[in-house]
């Protein structure tokens, strides 16, 4: 297993994505003893479910869930991951400036990883949670 990417190296990696890039996602804390990482996006209007509702879409949240999976993976392996499958259960309708992500690795397997996300809005309560599985060859 490689060394573990530090948060420098996974925002390198973030801001080298033209998606990732727009959605102005960005790599707040990690704890590698947990293997968890913390990633945020700010609300944007091409973001928001309808114009002047304030909530977000659910396609922008997704995206926020697979790539916090992944990147918590990534940071234990050493290097970004592709994604085989993820899930997403939305609890209520998010809404502020942004949302944030916590993602913690459950189980870095031989092939498969699997991660679990949850995502709060500012006022800290929890709008939505995920599940991805993500190859563990990195590539």
């Amino acid at each position: 297993m490689s060394e573990k990417l530090t948060q420098g190296q996974i925002q390198e990696i973030l801001d080298s994505s033209p998606f990732i890039s727009f959605c102005g996602m960005t790599c707040e804390e990690i704890w590698p003893e947990e293997d968890k990482v913390l990633v945020r996006m700010p609300m944007r209007p091409e973001m928001e479910r309808a114009p002047g509702t304030g909530q977000w879409h659910g396609g922008p949240i997704a995206s926020l869930i697979d790539v916090a999976g992944d990147f918590a993976l990534a940071m234990v392996l050493g290097g970004g991951v592709p994604t085989i499958n993820f899930r997403t259960d939305y609890l209520r309708p998010a809404t502020g400036d942004s949302l944030a992500a916590t993602a913690w690795v459950r189980r870095a397997g031989r092939t498969v990883g699997v991660v679990d996300i949850d995502v709060h809005d500012e006022e800290g309560r929890l709008v939505a949670v995920g599940r991805g599985c993500y190859s563990s060859k990195i590539g």
